[in-house]
């Protein structure tokens, strides 16, 4: 982690530049242009990342560095930074590095963006490129010991990987106790699930009862996502997979990542009724995904099993029967086409809307007992208020998203911000809490369930509505897709944790020649060490808690 303070905050009033203006105030640094189809690309040299990102940051007011795609080409290495502005998403560039094919190095944007250390280290594990002045340049996701690089050309799947037990002893220089008079100690905490919110292993060292460093160790539930998708078709087998990335619940939401980046890359429009459809269908599936992050949230900090977390996944379940019926399966969901659903809404359609109108009624009351248990309980406040405090140029410079953000004050949420589905038309506020701590996150996603029943309710009363033979479920799009060559897009969704976006590169095959995944979980996991660092063991399980990470979809 970099002590370095974080870099002011850019003005509100930065205006949009155009593409040239943009090329103008990098002057010298840009080699060459590209276009990707959602943003202008500048190619760089490989010694100029800070100083191009740092002026994008603080003169042109990109202040989101959402996500670093790494790759390799027959004659280079590339690396891909994808630059936002909070204030505006739909304001883009991408930064592309190429990097020498024999010995591929370019300079880190640690610097610049925190978030860069742990996306350049998945950068290097995976793809095989080296940042200069990285804070901490070493594998992510494998283990220390790890032979090849995944992703690489050249890497050999059959070469046998043996993992010493060295590789997890005591990180301390010697294992006993320290002559000196010290009462610093290092505690292992996990892996062990779902304790963790997965399989999740905190390195934490601890001075007297305080928390001084504590380093997540991740990749213990990497399944090779990424690769997966590479190998599979645009049009039918890359569809059921985004189900498996944030599996709890929230599968119709990263179905959606998948297919606005798609749809967008392949020109696919969808009808108007089956974006109302994807909208309902994701709002369920927020509804649920929040309902189990503030049951083991509660069961995190004070352990109340049988209460909070049983009356919590009892509300879950609710939605989850909605979304059984709409889909006919209960956790991977494979609803969603290219270009609309697979099928229209369960028959009679008016038992559909009765059950989804019953579960929407009874979320105010339900709502009204969470708050009793949970945010107006005394032993909760004292474990949450001012404790696991993340400051919203922290949260920035970290690309924290969702509910994460949201709770540190950042007004952010690309369903209003970069509109898609049917978002735009509806009536619905954007929720935000000032604190900054615990509870801030804790109230975000109680008050987001209420934001999301209305939603939903407004596209049951469009839904019953809609004329019987204008109801289109899907677009008419090719049997095989095949991208035009070199084609690349940087495509994002809302989902339940945060920003959920997808990087993908044609090269006018039916398969993706580059998929990447942007977790929101896995930025926002990022930050636990500002968080939890000079709080007790007690606030890091709960600063944990609150970030509602999915270790799927960290390691993918």
């Amino acid at each position: 982690m970099s002590l370095e303070e974080p870099e002011p905050d850019v003005p509100a009033t930065v205006e949009e530049q155009s593409p040239d203006e943009i090329a103008e105030m990098l002057s010298d640094h840009v080699i060459g242009r590209e276009e990707h189809l959602n943003a202008p690309g500048y190619v760089i040299r490989p010694d100029a990342v800070q100083d191009v990102l740092s002026t994008l940051k603080t003169e042109a007011g990109y202040d989101h560095l959402s996500c670093v795609t790494a790759q390799e080409y027959e004659d280079r290495y590339e690396s891909i930074y994808h630059l936002k502005k909070f204030d505006d998403p739909t304001q883009e560039v991408s930064v592309v590095v190429p990097a020498d094919r024999e010995n591929p190095v370019s300079e880190s944007a640690d610097p610049v963006f925190r978030t860069a250390d742990w996306h350049e280290r998945e950068a290097y594990d995976l793809v095989g490129i080296e940042y200069d002045d990285h804070p901490d340049l070493r594998r992510i996701l494998l283990p220390e010991t790890w032979q090849g690089h995944p992703l690489a050309a050249d890497y050999d799947q059959d070469r046998p990987q043996v993992v010493p037990l060295r590789e997890n002893a005591n990180p301390l220089q010697e294992d006993q106790r320290s002559e000196q008079d010290t009462d610093t100690m290092f505690l292992n905490i996990g892996p062990h699930h779902p304790a963790t919110h997965g399989v999740l292993h905190l390195k934490t060292t601890l001075d007297g009862e305080q928390v001084a460093d504590v380093e997540s160790d991740i990749g213990y539930l990497h399944r090779c996502e990424e690769q997966i998708c590479q190998n599979g078709t645009y049009r039918h087998q890359i569809m059921p997979y985004p189900d498996r990335w944030d599996y709890i619940s929230a599968g119709l939401l990263n179905e959606w990542a998948y297919a606005r980046a798609a749809e967008d890359m392949a020109d696919i429009d969808v009808p108007e009724y089956a974006q109302v459809i994807r909208t309902m269908g994701a709002e369920l599936c927020r509804i649920a995904a929040h309902m189990l992050a503030v049951g083991t949230f509660a069961l995190d900090v004070y352990g109340d099993f049988t209460a909070i977390f049983m009356y919590a996944i009892r509300d879950r379940e609710k939605a989850q029967n909605i979304l059984e019926d709409l889909t006919g399966q209960r956790l991977m969901f494979n609803y969603f086409r290219l270009g609309g659903v697979v099928w229209d809404l369960p028959e009679p359609r008016e038992e559909f809307f009765e059950k989804t109108r019953d579960f929407l009624e009874d979320l105010p009351e339900a709502l009204e007992e969470y708050h009793d248990l949970i945010s107006g309980n005394e032993i909760l406040q004292m474990r949450t208020i001012d404790t696991g405090v993340l400051p919203p140029e922290v949260a920035k410079s970290y690309g924290a998203t969702g509910p994460v953000a949201r709770g540190s004050g950042i007004d952010y949420d690309l369903r209003r911000d970069d509109p898609y589905g049917y978002y735009d038309e509806l009536d619905w506020d954007v929720v935000t809490e000032d604190g900054c701590d615990n509870y801030s996150r804790l109230l975000v996603r109680l008050r987001e369930v209420e934001e999301s029943a209305k939603i939903i309710e407004q596209c049951i009363d469009l839904l019953e509505d809609w004329p019987e033979e204008d109801r289109t479920i899907q677009a008419n799009v090719p049997r095989t897709l095949k991208p035009d060559d070199d084609a690349e897009i940087y495509s994002a969704v809302e989902g339940a944790k945060g920003e959920l976006g997808i990087y993908m590169r044609s090269d006018g095959t039916d398969k993706p020649a580059r998929f990447k995944i942007r977790s929101p979980c896995f930025s926002n996991l990022q930050t636990l060490p500002e968080m939890a660092e000079g709080e007790y063991v007690p606030d890091l399980i709960a600063a944990l808690g609150s970030l509602d990470i999915v270790l799927g979809e960290v390691d993918r």
